[in-house]
């Protein structure tokens, strides 16, 4: 019975199985000597034994204390992605003994250090308003101090600010006095271009009337024109052919002789009927 127990035991103990998202560093004697991929492995029972190392992104986050520009005392909740180069989570065991060690000694305190050398650079409305400009801040501290280690760090957010009561009533009583300011100003806007609007309105309709006017003026002008250079045709005409004038009353007479004549001039029309009636 022993000695099965002893093969099964044996048997469990020569293979070990690494998991997506790790990599199995194999120690031998409690050194570490080999590291290996997801998938199913195998050892030397009681000899070697096995540490999984997450090769995924681990995500830190801290609440730590700091002030402002101004000196001001601010909370400031910050958290930062990190991810272990696969291939070298074996050199990073053997330096640090592994993830929580390696959080621990060196990747928190250059966090903390990067987060608060940056919060004081910003005023506490900056915090506020630009929040992203903090976050580069930090960032850049960050990866300048992690530079020389085994992991790629990035995505820092910062999750929360708080500010003293206080100075958050007056950044809201500023902010409405903001609103109300640019409230005010748009309506003034808007009635500014409403009165634009009637101005070119009334422009245009004046415009169309004085258009208007000077074509009818023109119009009179040409109709005037007109008739001046006809009647002095016709005076023209008159002049150059005395005829006409005998021609037009011809045209007009009714065929009746005035009962009386005034005056030595002639008759200006002859009654051709009497004549003829002589004659015959």
């Amino acid at each position: 019975m022993l000695p099965i127990l002893a093969l099964v035991v044996t048997v469990y103990n020569s293979y070990f199985i690494v998991i997506e998202g790790h990599v199995g560093v194999v120690k031998r004697f409690g050194e570490a000597k080999d590291q290996q991929n997801p998938g199913l492995h195998f050892k030397i029972p009681f000899i070697e034994t096995v540490e999984n190392i997450e090769v995924r992104t681990r995500k830190n986050a801290e609440k730590m204390a700091s002030s402002t520009k101004e000196q001001m005392p601010v909370t400031v909740e910050v958290s930062v992605n990190w991810t272990v180069n696969k291939e070298a989570a074996l050199d990073l065991f053997k330096r640090y003994g592994g993830l929580d060690q390696f959080e621990q000694r060196i990747l928190d305190p250059r966090f903390r250090s990067a987060t608060k050398d940056t919060i004081p650079q910003f005023e506490a409305e900056q915090l506020i308003q630009d929040r992203a400009s903090a976050i580069n801040g930090i960032e850049r501290r960050l990866s300048d101090e992690m530079a020389g280690f085994p992991v790629v760090v990035d995505n820092i957010q910062i999750e929360n600010i708080v500010l003293p009561q206080k100075y958050i009533n007056s950044i809201e009583i500023k902010q409405t006095e903001k609103n109300l300011a640019a409230a005010e100003e748009h309506k003034l806007e808007r009635q500014r271009l409403e009165a634009l609007r009637a101005v070119n309105t009334a422009d245009a309709k004046a415009k169309g009337i004085l258009k208007v006017a000077e074509a009818e003026a023109k119009s009179i002008i040409l109709k005037g024109k007109a008739e001046a250079e006809a009647i002095e045709a016709k005076a023209k005409a008159l002049r150059d052919n005395p005829l006409i004038v005998k021609l037009t009353e011809a045209q007009n007479w009714d065929g009746k002789l005035p009962s009386t004549i005034m005056g030595q001039g002639n008759m200006p029309i002859i009654d051709l009927r009497e004549n003829n009636n002589r004659s015959n």
